[in-house]
């Protein structure tokens, strides 16, 4: 298995379930492969098509897909044990406020710089904050139900006006608290939404 293989989250990038069937992740990839395809004028993105590609090749691989199915059950594991470990991270609603505010300062910065693909999606989240999947769901159904952020129609999460007004109003006292507790090596107190 190549390096790709064991970091990248195939079943995530096709957009399915690790239980799908061949025929769904042939009909899925082709309708993914069509959009982000270099040559569409609309959708096109390289990147996106690269990384389709190479999911559709392991999953569609039977030999492949078993021994790609073993790592992603033990990465998925490992995650929950992060998850799981230490209650200390589950009520800490400091850490919360802040990494609220970390995920609407990316959106944010890639709404201003990417201003014709503005989204991400949560697998470039997850890589951007440094946080796993699982820590970040309640962070973004927060965010998308005060109506800070909120989904495209291609699963990306993009930041809404409000959002962006949001974090202007609370940035400099979030920075300032953040470069505190970096002083302090303890994670900074947001300004509570």
């Amino acid at each position: 298995m190549s390096n790709d293989e064991t970091t990248a989250d195939y079943y995530e990038t096709l957009q399915i379930n690790a239980n799908a069937e061949p025929d769904t992740i042939h009909r899925v990839y082709r309708l993914l492969a069509q959009r982000f395809h270099p040559d569409n004028q609309e959708t096109g993105n390289a990147s996106r098509f690269r990384q389709i590609c190479d999911a559709y090749q392991v999953l569609s691989d039977p030999e492949r897909r078993a021994q790609y199915d073993v790592l992603h059950r033990e990465k998925q594991q490992q995650r929950w044990r992060l998850v799981n470990a230490g209650t200390q991270s589950e009520n800490d609603f400091e850490i919360e406020q802040h990494v609220r505010l970390t995920v609407l300062e990316v959106l944010y910065t890639r709404r201003r710089l990417e201003v014709d693909t503005p989204g991400l999606f949560v697998a470039e989240l997850e890589d951007l904050t440094g946080r796993p999947r699982e820590h970040l769901e309640f962070t973004l159904w927060y965010l998308i139900q005060r109506g800070l952020a909120q989904r495209t129609d291609n699963s990306r999460l993009v930041i809404t006006a409000e959002g962006v007004d949001h974090l202007e109003q609370n940035y400099q006292t979030n920075l300032g608290r953040r470069l505190l507790a970096e002083r302090n090596e303890e994670p900074a107190p947001a300004k509570p939404f």
